[in-house]
């Protein structure tokens, strides 16, 4: 099964909640609908509909956004093939199993994978930080991370000197440092470019360099994209990118984060220019999370057919999202719709993975940790990135880091009765 992220739930209140220009040059701002049959003409947009219907429209106006430039069209086979100039080491096929075994260390060691969960990626920052205050963080052998989890694992990568950063990245941001609203690009509804600012200043070159020197000693970081063309995921491997050095390098390794978090339709896709048989062009990249919550191995290897045995000694998952349902009395409007149905498809994909990745341990005899966002946690949210909010949750992770059960051995068990208030975010589609 394959989900949007939890990115996606912050998109939708931010992008239907704001302005935007229609076509025809007129304002829009999406509200709440009413608790009256909308298609009853005391409706207010029934009234402006027969308004509308006995008005002349406007001429159109100008369009003030340029046409994007067609694309260098390539074929399946040529993709299947295609390389980053220079780096051919650079990524793998998340479906390849002989790629992904040649790109893992020589010697096994714990694993810490990291999935989605947009700004409640504060919990795993927390979790992370507070692991180092405790002095139970080891040196983990792989990492691998996913949209919010691919944002923060170079720094767990890079080791406890950069927690400082970690903390900063989830705690002092807000949805102005993300996204720019009412800024459509005609690929997306909103424009990442904060984002991508953010992320070039906060991949130093000397972070980069600690990720590449980590590589050089045998330790793997993995983030994943999902080239839409294709249809396939695609794990980079970080460290051999890094190790490469340069400019052309550490500016690949910034667009790659960028591309793992760009939530289709809400920020704009990411092109990355590759190379096949002397051809050039460019494959279009969405957020990774299109191809699963976090990432282990290649699906086949994963699948409880498999009798593949995973060459880790221990499996740390930090699962970036609450799995308890959230009731609520859905109203009849777009972004309510969709926060609560993405919302809940996530939960469901998130631990179908879980079990098949706690399957997959028992069988490797590998250890099974998992770390949730606890079901008791209920800091309310004011909209997309809230700073108080991501910090209380910062809060929580970093005391379950702290503590004798920072993981279960387990995944969590699946939930009873749904709270009767939302046991995890409120539902103002923050997230």
């Amino acid at each position: 099964m394959t989900m949007l992220t939890r990115w996606t739930l912050c998109a939708v209140a931010a992008l239907l909640s704001a302005p935007f220009l229609l076509p025809s040059g007129a304002s829009f701002m999406a509200a709440p609908a009413h608790a009256q049959d909308p298609n009853t003409a005391a409706h207010p947009a029934s009234q402006a509909r027969a308004k509308r219907a006995k008005t002349p429209a406007p001429p159109p106006a100008a369009s003030t956004q340029s046409q994007l430039p067609p694309r260098v069209p390539f074929t399946a086979a040529e993709d299947g093939a295609a390389t980053i100039p220079g780096i051919p080491e650079a990524r793998f096929w998340a479906d390849s199993e002989s790629d992904y075994n040649r790109a893992l260390p020589a010697q096994p060691g714990p694993w810490l994978i990291l999935s989605s969960g947009g700004a409640d990626g504060a919990f795993g920052a927390g979790l992370i930080t507070g692991l180092t205050a405790a002095g139970k963080r080891p040196d983990y052998a792989v990492v691998t991370g996913v949209s919010t989890g691919a944002l923060m694992a170079p720094f767990v990568f890079a080791g406890p000197r950069y927690d400082d950063a970690l903390r900063k990245a989830y705690t002092e941001v807000s949805a102005a440092d993300v996204f720019e609203a009412g800024a459509s690009t005609g690929e997306s509804f909103v424009n990442s470019w904060p984002l991508k600012d953010l992320i070039a200043k906060e991949i130093t070159p000397e972070l980069f360099n600690d990720i590449a020197a980590a590589y050089r000693s045998g330790r793997r970081l993995f983030i994943v994209s999902y080239d839409l063309d294709a249809e396939r995921a695609v794990v980079w491997n970080m460290g051999a990118i890094a190790a490469h050095g340069g400019d052309a390098a550490l500016n690949l390794f910034r667009t790659v984060l960028l591309a793992s978090a760009a939530i289709p339709g809400a920020f704009p896709p990411v092109l990355i220019d590759v190379e096949a048989n002397g051809k050039r062009f460019a494959e279009m990249h969405v957020d990774g999370g299109i191809g699963g919550q976090f990432f282990v191995a290649p699906a086949a290897l994963m699948a409880t057919t498999s009798d593949y045995r995973l060459p880790a000694t221990q499996l740390y998952i930090v699962v970036n999202t609450g799995l308890q349902r959230d009731f609520q009395v859905v109203e009849r409007f777009v972004p309510s719709i969709l926060t609560q149905a993405v919302g809940a498809a996530v939960k469901v994909d998130t631990r179908m993975m879980l079990s098949l990745t706690y399957a997959a341990a028992k069988r490797s005899s590998v250890g099974f940790n998992v770390a949730t966002v606890p079901a008791s946690f209920n800091a309310p949210s004011k909209g997309p990135f809230d700073s108080r909010y991501m910090g209380a949750l910062f809060n929580t992770g970093y005391e379950q880091g702290r503590s004798a059960t920072a993981f279960a051995a387990e995944p969590p068990p699946y939930p009873g009765e749904p709270a009767s208030e939302p046991s995890h975010i409120e539902k103002t589609g923050a997230n």
